[in-house]
């Protein structure tokens, strides 16, 4: 019950149901059986349409936003503590220019800031999302439409080597500088 990713308290849930499935056919338990071959149904519709949203860019939106936006600000103190846990390099939004939020629907489940190289390049600060939309990498929106920058006068995308393992998935090269994206 304290789990707070989707996707694993699903998972969890499905191996919970085939175990109860197995063990009370085994003692005759039928309504139970019958039980948990519903709730393993629900499950793997469930992550059925949970793995096929998951990079769909109807299911997420990203909204570009100002730096000193308060709604931001909030976000950010709220998660403070998780943001210190999963990105140890990020030492605060003073450097930031740049800030893109990362909805589904009306909950805002990431975002990303970055500041200005000076060079055409953007430097990724935050990569950040919310443990309940960690397993769907959302953050991969901001990098795969590359206007988000190029309308900024951006024309490479430069991350830290310690972000999320998504950034090859979405055209980062991995260099001594950390991910590098050249943007079309």
């Amino acid at each position: 019950m304290m789990q707070q990713r989707i996707m694993r308290l699903r998972i969890i849930n499905l191996i919970g149901c085939i175990i109860h499935v197995i063990y009370n056919t085994v003692i005759g338990a039928w309504p139970i059986v019958g039980l948990n071959v519903v709730l393993s149904l629900v499950q793997i519709v469930n992550l059925y349409k949970l793995l096929n949203t998951r990079h769909d860019d109807r299911e997420y939106q990203v909204v570009d936003t100002r730096v000193d936006d308060p709604y931001l600000a909030h976000l950010m103190n709220q998660q403070r503590d998780d943001i210190a846990k999963f990105n140890p390099h990020f030492t605060g939004i003073e450097s930031a220019t740049h800030a893109f939020l990362i909805m589904k629907g009306a909950e805002t489940v990431g975002y990303v800031l970055a500041h200005d190289g000076r060079d055409g390049r953007a430097h990724i600060d935050l990569d950040f999302v919310s443990e309940k939309y960690r397993d769907f990498t959302p953050g991969e929106f901001v990098f795969t439409n590359p206007a988000w920058f190029t309308d900024h006068g951006f024309h490479t995308v430069v991350a830290p080597a310690s972000g999320p393992d998504y950034y090859p998935n979405v055209g980062f090269d991995k260099t001594d500088e950390g991910y590098v994206k050249a943007l079309a």
